[in-house]
């Protein structure tokens, strides 16, 4: 009775709190928690949940209006849920205690008949089951059951695609809690989904969608022509035969389209395939990261001078590498080249169709369809500079495949003279082109985008206010740079490199930045005739001793206020090598200096 009795004003407050938990962030989040919105939501979500079973006794008719109107607020409910789970650790906390995930898998198993209350649940998942090892411990094999079998429903509209994605997204979240010998058939069944969404031609379904919408309102608008005009008719043999009332005419003007709900089915479809595309995208990225370092790891290490001994000896015992690599499983490996994801994932790194983009930017509704193609090629960017960095040139498509990669992104960044203002972008294809490098250089694969052209990138990008960007422009230029440092006849081009790095190097304000820069100078001048003839004419031994106490009292001044531990950890790795560095260039000058 009471969910009955506010049907209206609950729909249209969840639709509120919805919006205001969307669009205000983590502080608003996380201020709805600590007012106490998880108990009346939760109690809302149960009381949705007992609505729906109690529908089940009702008369046919009944049943269904009480059931479209108990999902449409349990959709709205959950939307909440989703939200302020996805910003506030506390309420996941509360999803946990509360078994809110009973309640919530119980409304995706109804996907058959509502797939965007299915959708919502599947957002809500896969953001709940993301380092939660806690909620992993409740999926029994029934819950299990209810993600797989919304996992491979039929795919009859972008929609369920959209659905199939997502959930294909939480399963992979629960990868540590499904046994060990179904988890090569799990990943399989995940990348047959992805590889499936990426192959679908989003271009094609833009135009398509957007014909069927322009034939729908074409058709509309011609049928609600022919209902005016008979209804023309009848006033006119109404008039003849008596006087009509004025309200009875303004009645029989009244067109059947007002009568009917506006829709936007085909706008929907089209951002549902987008929305699965990126999530894809996204997932295929999560599977290739590696756990990272945790931060007890590395909480007894100090920045001062003593923790040297321990960097020295751990530099030394793990041949020059402090972090371990990535490596893939073998089930993942394989399953990601069996599926060509490598493949479906560089193609998309493609900028968005010309065509599509001239279609939506003349219809209004559709114009945010810009933004998501372009937030597409960004995750494919990603994509790529995982994938590069993970598998084995031969499973990439072999030498001439990272050529063609190579100046593919080059003619990316020089087909868009104001790149450096598109900061996602940027730190999407700085590294993937990182990446790209990192690969062809340690294979002595030739590169194809010239010393110049990197210079140019690099100046340009030097300036973004996103570390991660200037990091990849000094790693870029490190890479380059160390392979001309082998090559004759490069002097003039390592000098240029070396004042570059050596300027950020000393002036950047973040000392990551700064102390990859290090790294790349080490890297270019670290052998080689070139190298130590452009050492010697850009006087890098006075600068680097000059810098050397500064580096060092930065890291211990700011080290344990700005930077993680893992963070401290490489810098402190830099000040080691910057000594060793030092007095390997004191060689080089004695021994080239008359």
């Amino acid at each position: 009775m009471g969910l009955e009795r506010r049907k209206t004003t609950g729909r249209w407050r969840s639709f509120w709190k919805r919006n205001l938990s969307a669009c205000g962030g983590f502080e608003v989040c996380d201020d709805m928690v600590t007012k106490d919105i998880m108990t009346p939501l939760v109690a809302l979500l149960k009381e949705c949940s007992a609505g729906l079973d109690s529908n089940e006794m009702s008369p046919q008719e009944k049943k269904d209006q009480n059931r479209n109107a108990t999902e449409n607020i349990a959709n709205e409910a959950v939307n909440v849920l989703w939200n302020i789970c996805e910003c506030s650790s506390r309420a996941v906390s509360i999803f946990n205690k509360e078994g809110c995930l009973e309640i919530v898998l119980k409304y995706l198993s109804r996907f058959s008949t509502n797939v965007d209350l299915a959708i919502s649940v599947a957002y809500c998942l896969q953001t709940v089951t993301e380092d939660n090892p806690d909620l992993l411990k409740s999926f029994s094999a029934t819950a299990l059951h209810v993600l797989e079998s919304a996992m491979v429903c039929p795919a009859s509209s972008m929609e369920y695609i959209l659905l199939k994605t997502l959930v294909a997204g939480t399963i992979w979240n629960l990868k540590d809690v499904i046994p060990s010998k179904s988890q090569a058939e799990i990943i399989n069944a995940i990348l047959k989904i992805l590889s499936e969404v990426l192959e679908m031609d989003a271009v094609e379904v833009v135009v398509q969608m957007k014909e069927a919408e322009t034939q729908r309102l074409k058709t509309a608008a011609e049928t609600e022509d022919i209902l005016h005009n008979a209804n023309g008719d009848d006033l006119m043999e109404d008039e003849e035969m008596e006087e009509i009332p004025h309200k009875r005419k303004a009645r029989k003007k009244t067109f059947i389209s007002d009568l009917l709900p506006p829709t936007d089915k085909e706008l929907r479809e089209t951002i549902a395939l987008l929305t699965a595309q990126q999530t894809a995208l996204e997932i295929i990225v999560n599977m290739c990261c590696s756990e990272d370092p945790s931060d007890d790891e590395w909480e007894d290490l100090s920045s001062s001078d003593e923790s040297d001994a321990f960097l020295e000896t751990s530099f030394s015992e793990s041949g020059g590498q402090l972090l371990s690599p990535l490596c893939l499983s073998h089930e993942i490996h394989t399953a990601l080249t069996n599926f060509f994801i490598p493949k479906k994932v560089f193609e998309k790194t493609a900028s968005p169709s010309s065509i599509a983009v001239d279609i939506c930017s003349r219809h209004p509704p559709w114009k945010p369809l810009i933004r998501k193609m372009n937030t597409i090629q960004c995750r494919a960017l990603v994509g790529l500079q995982s994938l590069v960095s993970l598998l084995d040139v031969d499973h990439l498509g072999g030498a001439p495949v990272l050529q063609t990669l190579a100046l593919h992104l080059s003619q990316l960044l020089f087909a868009q003279p104001d790149f450096v203002k598109n900061a996602d972008f940027l730190e999407a294809i700085s590294s993937a082109l990182r990446a790209l490098l990192q690969t062809m250089a340690s294979k002595s694969i030739p590169q194809c985008m010239t010393p110049d052209q990197l210079m140019s990138f690099c100046k340009a990008s030097i300036h973004s206010s996103n570390v991660g960007v200037r990091v990849n422009v000094v790693s870029i230029l490190g890479i380059t740079g160390s392979v001309l440092a082998k090559e004759d006849g490069t002097l003039e081009t390592l000098q240029t490199i070396g004042c570059f790095l050596l300027e950020v190097a000393t002036k950047d304000p973040c000392l990551v930045v700064a102390g990859e820069a290090l790294d790349a100078l080490f890297d270019v001048f670290a052998d080689g005739k070139e190298a130590e003839r452009a050492s010697i004419q850009i006087k890098l031994l006075s600068a680097l001793k000059e810098f050397q106490p500064i580096f060092k009292m930065k890291i211990r001044k700011e080290g344990r206020g700005k930077y993680s531990p893992d963070q401290l950890c490489v810098l402190n790795n830099v000040k080691m090598n910057l000594r060793r560095f030092v007095a390997y260039q004191e060689t080089v000058e004695k021994r080239l200096t008359p």
